[in-house]
């Protein structure tokens, strides 16, 4: 079963802070919903535990997580795949966005494919899509709360045009 979600949110700090918190794999692994480890296991990858609950279904997706078209401090793509045992797999990918705010801030973008397969597949598209929308934005709560929590940067006094 495919899907697809999409969406903006604005955070509370600049490009370059924004850049550097996704590229963490420890802020990563705070924000991420259910996340119990996320290992870089090179400059542009990690390796993935996750526990999640869709409906009756509960799993512990293990899998690899890929970055790639890096264009900082602009977005880049981000692919994974996950086995969850029984409950089936997930594999997908997210174009991230990141874009000054006019008056402060940063807006960041997403467009998000996916497709899931085994149990997860069989509980409908409306189960799934509800639950992945959920995941989503506790994610990006979790994420705006921890760049809100995080000392300043300093301002650069000589800041060129991005």
């Amino acid at each position: 079963m495919a899907m697809t979600m999409a969406g903006s949110v604005a955070l509370p700090a600049d490009r370059e802070t924004v850049w550097a918190a996704l590229n963490d794999p420890e802020i990563l692994r705070r924000c991420i919903p259910g996340c119990q480890e996320l290992v870089a296991t090179g400059d542009t990858g990690f390796q993935a535990t996750a526990k999640v609950s869709i409906g009756p279904v509960k799993a512990t997706f293990k899998g690899a997580v890929t970055l790639s078209d890096i264009d900082p401090p602009n977005g880049y793509r981000i692919s994974g795949e996950g086995q969850g045992g029984v409950a089936g797999f997930a594999k997908g990918g997210a174009k991230v966005s990141l874009a000054e705010q006019e008056g402060g801030g940063t807006l960041l973008s997403y467009d998000v494919e996916a497709q899931v397969g085994g149990k997860i597949a069989q509980l409908g598209g409306r189960l799934v899509n509800g639950v992945a929308k959920k995941y989503a934005d506790e994610f990006f709560a979790t994420f705006a709360r921890t760049l809100a929590e995080a000392p300043a940067a300093a301002p650069q006094a000589a800041a060129t045009p991005g």
